[in-house]
């Protein structure tokens, strides 16, 4: 699973990363299915690069290319969310 974190590096980009890590880290503490568990983390800060994926408000977050958020800072309950959604 690719998870990329769209971002020039402001401190909301910064605060989204931070919650991906802890997510990721969360889910790979569950006991059984670890949806987390071959996630790859990236951080996207080329502008042209950010909107090729059509997200015009940063942070963005996508899961194995697909955007799943623009413009706000999802918590951690929340990407964990998505993250089980995209493992299946």
């Amino acid at each position: 699973m690719k998870i990329q974190i769209l971002g020039p590096g402001c401190q909301k980009c910064k605060k989204l990363a931070e919650n991906v890590e802890a997510a990721v880290k969360e889910l790979n503490n569950e006991p059984g299915k670890k949806p987390g568990a071959e996630a790859q983390v990236v951080k996207i800060t080329n502008i042209d690069e950010i909107v090729k994926f059509g997200v015009m408000m940063t942070p963005g977050l996508a899961i194995n290319g697909a955007v799943r958020s623009a413009g706000r800072i999802l918590n951690v309950e929340e990407i964990k969310k998505l993250i089980r959604e995209a493992g299946n």
